[in-house]
């Protein structure tokens, strides 16, 4: 049976979600087909979750009982940094690992919202106006407010809506902007979108594209913040009531994204339905793996259930 190493834990806030799907993913996948170790990735700390192993970073080695274990696979369930940054995925490489997410270029590139925004300006991809802004330099409310009101201020390179406020007002831009510098040191104002949101997970199959069947979320709050995301706080319609021709708008241009960008494994990308055009919020390079999540919704109405799934992602990996 082949050795699967689940990545899980990080360095952020966002750690805390990485650890459940870090254990979704062991509890789902199937025993009879994969030997499991789920390693908790913290700072220069790589430890077995159970027994406190430390990894040998020599060659992603773990020693348990004498027994060396060397990894087929390595399965990513960590969001944020330093796996969904890009960090992690050129130490594999050298290790010759195959790992079940983007490469390192394409995970740094979607990490980055302002980035990510420029690859696809070319391709025609409709998307919210937006400004960059980095810390330390002067903020020229006057210019960020000519984008209208409301506005959404956003970390650049952080997940989860750490640190994302909807500004109403001129006097709670400022507040909005020291708020998101708390999480990274660039901050992306983006011009409100009044619409619907939806989101749509894509992945390989066999060296093909897969789209999978798109989800509404309608958040009990004003936007689809931590708490919508993770505490219930939201409802998500998975397939989503949506007209044939706006079915296949969006998942056309998901797939369309996920080829330009060059992205591997399973991806959800975020939409805002204005009218009947969708424009583009942001990718997500490993999204959320929780049953709850979106991308498991739609995967079990795809017709798989999370254990074909995750061998799925595996098996892509050690395809390519």
């Amino acid at each position: 049976m082949k050795n699967i190493a689940i990545l899980t834990g990080g360095d952020t806030e966002e750690r805390v979600i990485s650890l459940k799907s870090g254990q979704v993913v062991y509890d789902h996948l199937p025993k009879d087909q994969y030997n499991l170790y789920q390693i908790d990735i913290q700072g220069a700390n790589w430890t077995h979750i159970g027994t406190g192993t430390s990894i040998d970073k020599n060659d992603f080695s773990l020693t348990l009982e004498g027994k060396k274990i060397q990894f087929d696979c390595v399965f990513a369930a960590l969001h944020g940094s330093p796996f969904e940054d890009g960090k992690l995925q050129g130490y594999l490489e050298m290790m010759g690992l195959p790992y079940t997410c983007c490469n390192g270029y394409v995970s740094a590139l979607t990490m980055s919202k302002h980035n990510t925004k420029m690859q696809l300006a070319s391709l025609g991809i409709p998307m919210a106006k937006s400004q960059l802004l980095y810390r330390g330099q002067p903020v020229a409310a006057e210019e960020l407010l000519q984008m209208g009101l409301p506005l959404f201020v956003k970390p650049n390179t952080h997940g989860s809506s750490f640190g994302v406020s909807k500004v109403k007002t001129p006097e709670d831009l400022l507040p909005a902007i020291e708020e998101a510098f708390r999480f990274d040191k660039e901050v992306l104002v983006e011009a409100f979108m009044p619409g619907r949101e939806f989101s749509n997970g894509v992945l390989t199959v066999n060296g093909k594209t897969v789209v999978l069947p798109i989800t509404e979320i309608i958040p009990e709050d004003e936007f689809f913040t931590f708490a919508a995301k993770y505490e219930g706080r939201a409802k998500e319609v998975t397939p989503a009531q949506l007209s044939p021709e706006l079915t296949a708008q969006c998942q056309q241009r998901t797939a369309k994204i996920y080829e330009a960008l060059g992205c591997k494994g399973v991806i959800r990308i975020d939409y805002i339905l204005v009218g009947d055009t969708f424009y583009l919020l942001e990718p997500n390079t490993i999204p959320g793996i929780s049953p709850a999540s979106i991308v498991p919704q739609q995967a079990n109405a795809y017709g798989w259930d999370l254990g074909t799934f995750f061998s799925l992602l595996i098996e892509e990996a050690l395809r390519a």
